[in-house]
């Protein structure tokens, strides 16, 4: 009996998810299958997915091979079609025993043909977080938290909410129940994760924010030296998210921005809930409230109807926000959203040239970081034996082994590429 495969695209919640799926093909006794995980976010996402399961088809001649996922949730029939695929299962299904207890029993009895190769449900019926919980996830240093799922907002590029489903939240009692047992476990850094992370709450009774959440856990569990929340809305950010930045030094001082755009047509057009001046108020507080803090973000290059000067103001946007973590992303359309029935594409050329513009930019605000940390103390989780990050999640390497997952005070003496060296 061999273990499941899986692969994993896309997210940091796939990933979550997908080591939920082992646990669950595990205990319905599942063997000698390979699951593949796919994420839905762009067009090219979609094209890699396929390209993967053909790959692994060659490599599994004899495997039955399971695709879910944001793109098997959004596109059933387009993996269905495929001659490799056997079973195609939806977002909510992949979470539930039952669905694996299913396929164990079909496929121990070579019974492919008798069941629906397409098991893929209403995404947006569903109201609740997924049953099965693990307790976190990565390296042993750093724990990755499934806190919320879904998104309850529509913007015009995006194709997500009808992968994820409405936003639903875990309430924050299991939250914390959860970081008490990664904590006793060992593990240092928790990060809070989810689709639309500042949406948590909005669901549950007396709807909690975000800051409560936060606020809780560096209550309840004293002994977490570090928590971190990934990518946040910044319009939604509340007043108990804004107090914890100010005063809780266990709360990480980075956070990744869903900013998108620096126009404010081009974030109308988006159906962006903020426009560039929120988003420079919001950054200039943070800092104010905590100097050392960085910001990660995501940018789109390429949206249509984006202008030279349209683009410009993206561009100027990350130095008037001090971002220094960019992620980029070149628009590709993507059938199914409003945004791929807009008239005015952008030439493609002209997109890829635009996101090494904003690389570019980037590249420069991470140098300009590095070179700041010279000298500085910092406290750094190590990863593995020669590799941790800062409080800012910058690298830093040392030449001396060191304790994986500790904590460790050291002075940066130096850069290397995109590394600091201690």
């Amino acid at each position: 009996m061999t273990a499941p495969k899986f692969t994993t695209l896309g997210c940091r919640l796939n990933a979550y998810e997908t080591e939920a799926m082992k646990e669950l093909s595990q205990e319905a006794g599942l063997s000698n299958a390979v699951v593949v995980n796919t994420c839905a976010v762009t067009a090219e996402a979609v094209r890699k997915a396929r390209q993967e399961i053909r790959k692994l088809r060659r490599e599994n001649p004899d495997s039955p091979i399971i695709v879910t996922g944001c793109a098997a949730q959004t596109e059933p029939e387009t993996f269905a079609k495929m001659e490799e695929v056997t079973r195609v299962i939806g977002n909510t299904e992949k979470m539930q025993p039952d669905t694996w207890k299913s396929m164990a029993k079909d496929m121990a009895g070579d019974f492919i043909g008798e069941t629906e190769k397409v098991q893929v449900d209403d995404i947006m019926s569903v109201t609740e977080t997924a049953g099965h919980l693990i307790d976190g996830f990565g390296t042993r240093s750093r724990a990755y938290v499934q806190v919320q799922n879904g998104c309850d907002h529509r913007c015009t590029f995006c194709i997500i909410p009808y992968g994820r489903g409405n936003s639903r939240s875990v309430p924050a009692g299991v939250v914390v129940d959860q970081i008490k047992r990664l904590v006793d476990k060992g593990f240092n850094e928790v990060v809070l994760t989810g689709v639309d992370l500042t949406s948590w709450g909005a669901d549950l009774p007396a709807t909690p924010k975000l800051g409560d959440l936060v606020m809780r856990i560096l209550k309840l569990v004293p002994d977490l030296p570090r928590l971190r929340i990934s990518s946040i809305d910044s319009i939604e950010v509340d007043e108990n998210l804004m107090q914890a930045i100010a005063t809780e030094p266990r709360l990480m001082p980075h956070l990744h921005l869903s900013l998108q755009h620096g126009d404010d047509l081009i974030l109308k057009r988006m159906a962006r809930r903020h426009l560039r001046d929120d988003a420079i108020r919001f950054t200039e507080e943070a800092k104010r409230l905590r100097p050392e803090m960085t910001f990660g973000a995501d940018i789109i290059a390429g949206f249509p109807t984006e202008t030279d000067a349209h683009f410009e103001n993206s561009l100027k946007l990350v130095k008037d926000c001090d971002l220094t973590w960019l992620h980029v992303f070149p628009y590709s359309k993507r059938e199914g959203t409003p945004a791929a029935k807009i008239p005015t594409q952008v030439n493609g050329n002209v997109i890829k040239a635009r996101a090494a513009q904003l690389r570019a930019a980037g590249d420069a605000q991470v140098a300009a970081h590095l070179k700041a940390q010279q000298g500085q103390m910092h406290a750094i989780l190590m990863e593995n034996p020669h590799m941790g990050r800062t409080e800012q999640f910058a690298e830093v390497s040392f030449e001396a082994p060191q304790v994986e997952g500790a904590i460790v005070q050291a002075k940066i003496i130096g850069q290397a590429g995109v590394q600091l060296k201690a």
